[in-house]
């Protein structure tokens, strides 16, 4: 695991929330300094600690360690399906225009090159 990335990342996300350290330590019942440690990626974490970092930042724990995890070949497929799932027919059907109309541009984009 590349601690350093998912240090860089947490803190990106801290300061998104215009959070200090220390609030932000506050909030999850850590110390100051632990946080600290942890975006320096001196550190490694508990579990626990990056589920509750996650919730804290409103983001899930797979986009904390992007870095960390190895992608197949379905993976975006799987995000992508889940996504439209919990959308009605009518915003499902606008998702595939819009893809169709992305797909129809970057072909005509790389037959031009």
């Amino acid at each position: 695991m590349d601690y350093m990335q998912l240090g860089s990342r947490l803190r990106q996300e801290r300061l998104k929330h215009n959070l200090t350290q220390e609030r932000l330590a506050e909030k999850i019942d850590v110390s100051h300094a632990y946080i600290g440690q942890i975006e320096r990626g001196e550190r490694s974490l508990t579990l626990e600690t990056l589920i509750k970092l996650a919730n804290q930042l409103e983001v899930t724990a797979d986009e904390l360690l992007l870095e960390s995890l190895k992608m197949n070949d379905n993976h975006f497929i799987h995000k992508i399906t889940k996504l439209l799932q919990e959308r009605p027919l009518n915003e499902q059907q606008m998702a595939l225009n819009m893809l169709e109309v992305m797909f129809t541009h970057l072909d005509q984009m790389d037959s031009t090159k």
